[in-house]
């Protein structure tokens, strides 16, 4: 489906925001099945001469850039390839400063192999399933359409929508979701059972695999530097709108997953959470990443800073060059000493277990999955039982004290664990429907 044919048939409605544009309860899965394991990412170029045509795919997407031309797709497309133009002779020169293309093609592949691998070692043989696991780029190949023909090929009976995006945001899984039924709709792609995986943002291992990151992170300090560390968390922003006209949960899913790390690090350092990415005049999420570092350097004298890509499980362009090159620049302009960026996630074992756990629990399996789930790379402290997404509590909104200036309390992370379901009881609804916007008083 090219930009212009998916521009000519998207409309914006609640589903985009809920995540529901497939269900979000468990499928049922018997001996022989064989399971599609579709995991969704942004995409990049693999080389410069692919950076315009990819810009021009990513500038084409209404659910991520709003551009008010109803029923004007021939203008749209005229201007964003326009823009394409003109911006990919910049943005050329940042892929250059990081080998000649983005790296996220490569590392999801990586991924995905190290996925499958665990599924069917850990839970296929067991059950006569065959786990086959598909890359859905949004933007660049392999598109959702490859994935799809692949699927065809391999024979698959039931499929699971698995974002590499840990936190849901309208921008991200909603425009690859509402692209995947768009595809369905057309008849492009079959109607296979499917569930969705809506969000993963505080999954204790996911937890643990980012705490390592920090970890490595804060050994290239000098044992005095490590004193004074400050942990900037930095996430991908979106327009403040997203959040609250359409109460897009992302920012409050960003902020859970912070809120539940620092917890489990037991807050060891001084922390803070920004944004970066800021595309346009529209007003974005707030504190960006340089204005936060600008004021740590010239209000608190802060000179030591370990950076955190904290939505981004993939080193790419915003990690590589954009945290790492262009921040670090501005970060020395503001004064601050000592300024280092984790790597990304990628393939941390730990985060792989991640993902096979929020696969495993949207399936009804034919053996108990929580007898197979030994023999890992590792575990918080206490198992937890896999349980249904949609069955598990949301942390109470009153626990998490991490937020952004502009907070409206959304929505809150699932909890995985067992103390919190103990205590709170049943889950809090078991849809993904964000609260109202609050009313003035």
């Amino acid at each position: 489906m090219t930009p212009r044919e998916f521009l000519s048939v998207y409309e914006y409605d609640k589903r985009i925001i809920r995540g529901t544009y497939f269900p979000t309860t468990p499928l049922d899965i018997e001996q022989g099945d064989t399971v599609g394991v579709v995991m969704m990412n942004l995409g990049g170029p693999d080389t410069l001469e692919d950076v315009e045509p990819f810009l021009y795919n990513l500038f084409m997407d209404p659910a991520i850039i709003d551009i008010p031309l109803i029923g004007q797709t021939f203008i749209r497309d005229w201007l964003c390839k326009f823009i394409a133009s003109r911006r990919s002779k910049f943005v050329r020169e940042d892929y250059e400063m990081i080998g000649g293309g983005s790296p996220i093609n490569r590392l999801t592949r990586e991924q995905s192999k190290a996925l499958g691998d665990h599924l069917n070692r850990h839970y296929g043989q067991a059950a006569d399933v065959d786990f086959k696991t598909y890359i859905a780029m949004r933007y660049w190949k392999p598109f959702s359409e490859d994935a799809v023909r692949e699927m065809k090929e391999d024979g698959v009976d039931k499929v699971v929508l698995l974002p590499l995006y840990p936190h849901y945001s309208k921008t991200t899984t909603g425009s690859s979701l509402v692209l995947w039924k768009a595809l369905e709709e057309e008849g492009s792609l079959p109607e296979y059972p499917t569930t969705t995986v809506f969000e993963y943002a505080t999954n204790p291992k996911y937890i643990r695999a980012l705490s390592e990151r920090i970890d490595e992170g804060l050994q290239r300090f000098t044992p005095d530097e490590r004193e004074d560390v400050h942990l900037l968390f930095s996430a991908h922003g979106t327009p403040l709108k997203e959040m609250t006209e359409r109460r897009d949960p992302y920012c409050c899913l960003v902020h859970s997953t912070v809120n539940q790390l620092m917890k489990y690090r037991e807050h060891d350092y001084p922390f803070h959470t920004a944004f970066q990415s800021k595309v346009g005049p529209a007003q974005w999420l707030t504190p960006s990443t340089p204005d936060k570092l600008e004021e740590l350097a010239e209000e608190h004298d802060v000179e030591n800073v370990l950076v955190i890509p904290v939505a981004f499980v993939t080193d790419h362009v915003e990690t590589s060059f954009e945290l790492d090159i262009e921040v670090r620049e501005e970060a020395e302009e503001f004064g601050i000493e000592r300024y280092e960026v984790t790597s990304g996630l990628n393939s941390h074992p730990l985060f792989i277990e991640a993902l096979a756990e929020s696969t495993m629990a949207q399936l009804n399996y034919p053996v108990d999955v929580n007898t197979l789930r030994h023999g890992g790379d590792g575990a918080p402290d206490g198992q937890y039982p896999l349980k249904p997404l949609d069955e598990l509590p949301r942390y109470p909104q009153d626990e998490r004290d991490v937020r952004c200036p502009n907070c409206e309390c959304v929505t809150e992370a699932r909890c995985w664990t067992d103390d919190l379901q103990a205590a709170v009881g049943a889950p809090s609804g078991t849809d993904a429907e964000p609260k109202a916007p609050k009313k003035d008083a």
